[in-house]
C-alpha cells in the first residue's frame, strides 16, 4: 500500500498471493499512488532499495525526493555504484524519513479496524475484497473528518 502520511489515506494498493517479497509491487502501488495524488516525497524501508524504484519515482512519475535507506546487500564498505543509491549514501534525508512512522501508524490502523487478513478464496475475489477496503478504509477517515 501507498499512504498519505498527513492523511493517512490510502492512495494505492496491490495485493497479491503470498508468501512473497514486496519489491515487485513497488512500481504498481507507486503508479496508482500518483495517478490519485501528485507525491512530492516517496518513503520506502530497505526492502524496496533498489536503483529502478528510485528511477521510476524521480524520472517516470516526477516525485523531488526519494527516501528509501540502503540495504547494505553484503558487500562492506563500498559505495553504491548507481546514481540514486549513492545519493542515498551521501544525503539520506533522515529528518524528513521519520514521517514514515505515520505510514506504519496508518496500516496498523487500518488492520485495526477491518482486520489484517483477506477473507476470500479466489484472487480475483481477493483483488476485488482489497479494494472495497481500501475505500472503506478511506471512506471511514473521510466521515471522521467531516
Amino acid at each position: 500500500m501507498a499512504l498519505h502520511t498527513r492523511t493517512h489515506l490510502i492512495a494505492g494498493a496491490f495485493a497479491c498471493r503470498g508468501p512473497c517479497q514486496d519489491s515487485p509491487q513497488f512500481a504498481p502501488v507507486m503508479r496508482q499512488a500518483a495517478a490519485n495524488l501528485r507525491p512530492r516525497r516517496v518513503l520506502a524501508d530497505k526492502g524496496y532499495d533498489a536503483e529502478h524504484n528510485h528511477a521510476l519515482c524521480r524520472r517516470e512519475l516526477g516525485v523531488r525526493t526519494t527516501a528509501i535507506p540502503l540495504n547494505p546487500r553484503n558487500r562492506g564498505r563500498k559505495w553504491p555504484k548507481t546514481k540514486y543509491r549513492r545519493l542515498m549514501k551521501r544525503r539520506f534525508p533522515k529528518r524528513k524519513y521519520r514521517q514514515r512512522a505515520q505510514a506504519e501508524s496508518g496500516f496498523s490502523r487500518h488492520k485495526r479496524l477491518l482486520g489484517s487478513a483477506l477473507t476470500a478464496k479466489r484472487e480475483d475475489r481477493q483483488h476485488g475484497e482489497l479494494l472495497m477496503r481500501v475505500l472503506t478504509h478511506n471512506l471511514m477517515l473521510l466521515a471522521a473528518r467531516a
